[in-house]
């Protein structure tokens, strides 16, 4: 990193304390960007330069299928990566994936043709990769699961859930289209829901805003 609010950005997480040959490594090649709400960080089809690090903020994964039709894969929270941009930067493929700011974020990027590097001088490094791989791989079975055998009223209010807890705040600013993108239906859909949970007294509906009671 090059300046002193990059490093102050670093320090925000705690991130490879016990691994100071790492920081340092991570810090003399990385470079940080910063990124507004609904920014798009990575595109489908693009060949992956570098490895994101969120530092503050979340990224938001999301996959598009043939026809066009989206859904959301996971959340990467400060502190994680993605996996997948893991295995493409390494074999030089290009992204499955889209990966979107949720909210305002701070990342830091490290170069692709270092990663393998890393792994040779440093475990702490492969053992980040795995323990990242590991939660991926959960958090992937959860929506196969979810997909497969739960109703979509109950996967659209885990979503809502989940986005309270990550931007920890009872209102989201989310639009009925946003939502039914990433659980993959259709917006009239969404909307017939988010109408019977208001109903029920368990959200708001404003325009462009849901405020979960």
């Amino acid at each position: 990193m090059k300046n002193e609010e990059e490093q102050t950005a670093f320090e925000k997480i705690d991130l490879f304390t016990h691994a100071p040959a790492v920081k340092q490594d991570l810090l003399k090649y990385g470079w940080l960007k910063t990124f507004d709400e609904g920014a798009t960080i990575v595109n489908e089809d693009a060949y992956i330069r570098s490895i994101p690090i969120v530092l503050s903020g979340s990224i938001k994964v999301m996959q598009t299928d043939v026809e066009g039709h989206e859904l959301l894969l996971y959340f990467i929270q400060p502190g994680e990566s993605c996996i997948m941009s893991f295995l493409g930067g390494m074999h030089h493929e290009k992204s499955k994936i889209k990966a979107i700011a949720e909210e305002p974020a701070e990342i830091l990027f490290i170069p692709a043709d270092k990663v393998q590097q890393f792994i040779k001088d440093h475990p702490q490094w492969l053992d980040y990769i795995f323990r990242l791989y590991h939660k991926r791989f959960e958090e992937l079975l959860q929506v196969v699961n979810a997909v497969a055998f739960t109703k979509i009223d109950e996967r659209l209010w885990q979503l809502l859930e989940k986005k309270k807890e990550i931007l920890q705040s009872n209102t989201l600013n989310i639009t009925h289209e946003q939502l039914a993108n990433e659980l993959g239906t259709a917006r009239a859909v969404v909307s017939r829901l988010l109408k019977q949970l208001e109903q029920s007294g368990r959200l708001q509906l404003s325009r462009n805003k849901i405020i979960l009671l």
